[in-house]
């Protein structure tokens, strides 16, 4: 599923990702994160899950999403 991905979604997911990676993931920064996937995913028509799914592609391993 190609997703056009707005920006402030990108950069939400990118935050928490980082937190995971430092070990400081905290609630705030996932209910952020998942509350704009919910509303993103609601909005657009989408499934929550795959949104959720293909913003987690694109920012963890974004080497894959070039190539493709």
């Amino acid at each position: 599923m190609a997703i056009d991905f707005p920006d402030y979604l990108i950069a939400l997911e990118r935050s928490a990702w980082e937190a995971i990676q430092r070990g400081e993931l905290t609630v705030p920064t996932t209910q952020a994160a998942q509350e704009a996937v919910t509303v993103f995913a609601a909005d657009g028509g989408h499934d929550r899950y795959a949104v959720e799914m293909a913003l987690k592609k694109l920012v963890r391993h974004p080497e894959v999403e070039a190539a493709a």
